[in-house]
């Protein structure tokens, strides 16, 4: 999911920040197992937008991991883990000093997280650096697989799945026979519009680009009249997106409007305007939430007041991983890295395998994109696109 530019941080940059936070971990040491007896006070730490214009997004995970502690927690007394929140707002300017508040608790053994791409970039060689193992329930960029980081896991498919299905669904759905693509410019709507691209090939008949936070579309909105397509992808996220598609409507386009999991949230749908949204189609690398398996969207519900939202069963279940690990003893960062290594596991309410290769990415065999569609103000008709 979510990447925007980041300021580059220099190696020396990002050296001297794990050595702050190395040195003072040494104000706040682990607990010692105690010869295989219940630790307390452990901790996991949830790395996300939390608040700001993309926390619909992220909040509904934050929540699935907050219920798997209190569910560990009630059927281990003394246990008492805890969450911590790092409330990146989504940028990476501030992924940094977050990362390194994460590795300076020695109490804080894993991280769900982080959810973006862009701030992945910028958190996860400080990471890497400590020893900290995390799991991502929603970042998407392939290259986060690349980089070589001994601590990096990803809950779901990446955009080398996504954005394929996209097209495929685009043409084999959609029927579209001329398709513009708009995209935000950051790594996640990039990334996410040339696995697009490759896919459709000549029924791409233009392309253009908007910026974070741009609220004013006119002259996009007149190159997709103009170009005589019936179909938009957009590669990007909900804050633009919404006002964009809005104004697509008004300039007079009817064709279909097409975007990733970064437009997945209730404000695509209450802040574009229901008659607008209507018929917006989203894909996720998730299932819907809503569909989650065992007793989760019961037990979500009565202790959150709503039904679960984007990515709140994967978090759920990448935070039962952890909790796993904890009980199987797996105290320290370096032993919860080694247990993920060899992890071979069900999501309780995924259904998922959770399972990783070498890189870090989840076992292909347990990859599946989703398409939804925007119908009378909700997410509606999930249904699997076919893998080829």
């Amino acid at each position: 999911m979510r990447q925007r530019l980041a300021r580059v941080l220099g190696g020396v940059a990002i050296l001297a920040l794990v050595a702050g936070g190395a040195a003072a971990c040494k104000k706040d040491e682990a607990p010692s197992t105690g010869g295989g007896t219940t630790v307390s006070g452990l901790k996991i730490g949830f790395f996300g937008a939390l608040t700001g214009d993309n926390a619909g997004l992220v909040t509904p995970g934050k929540n699935g991991a907050e219920l798997a502690i209190a569910e560990y927690n009630a059927a281990n007394p003394g246990a008492d883990v805890s969450l911590v929140p790092f409330d990146s707002q989504g940028s990476p300017d501030k992924a940094a000093a977050l990362a390194t508040s994460a590795v300076a608790d020695a109490k804080i053994i894993g991280i769900v997280g982080p959810a973006f791409s862009g701030e992945s970039e910028v958190a996860n060689p400080i990471f890497d650096q400590a020893g900290m193992p995390t799991i991502t329930q929603s970042a998407t960029r392939p290259s986060l697989s690349s980089k070589n980081w001994k601590i990096f896991h990803r809950g779901v498919g990446n955009d080398l799945s996504q954005g394929p299905a996209i097209g495929r669904y685009l043409k084999d759905v959609a029927k579209a026979t001329k398709v513009f693509i708009v995209d935000d410019q950051s790594a996640y709507g990039t990334g996410l519009r040339d696995e697009v691209k490759k896919i459709l090939g000549p029924v791409v008949i233009g392309q253009d680009k908007v910026t974070e936070k741009q609220q004013e579309f006119g002259p996009v909105v007149t190159a997709v009249k103009s170009s005589g397509a019936d179909a938009v992808f957009y590669g990007g996220y909900t804050p633009e997106a919404a006002p964009f598609l809005k104004q697509l409507r008004a300039g007079g386009f009817k064709g279909t409007f097409i975007g990733g999991d970064g437009l997945y949230d209730a404000n695509m749908l209450s802040v574009t305007g229901k008659a607008d949204v209507e018929g917006a189609i989203v894909t996720c690398p998730c299932g819907p939430a809503t569909a989650a398996k065992g007793n989760f969207v019961a037990d979500f519900k009565a202790k959150f007041g709503t039904d679960p939202g984007v990515y709140a069963d994967v978090a759920y279940d990448l935070t039962k991983v952890f909790l796993e690990g904890f009980k199987a003893g797996k105290t320290t960062r370096a032993d919860m890295q080694a247990f993920l290594g060899t992890y071979n596991g069900v999501g309780s309410a995924t259904g998922v395998t959770y399972k990783w290769e070498a890189n870090g990415e989840l076992d292909p065999a347990q990859v599946a994109v989703w398409a939804f569609t925007a119908k009378d103000g909700a997410w509606a008709n999930p249904t699997q696109i076919p893998k080829s």
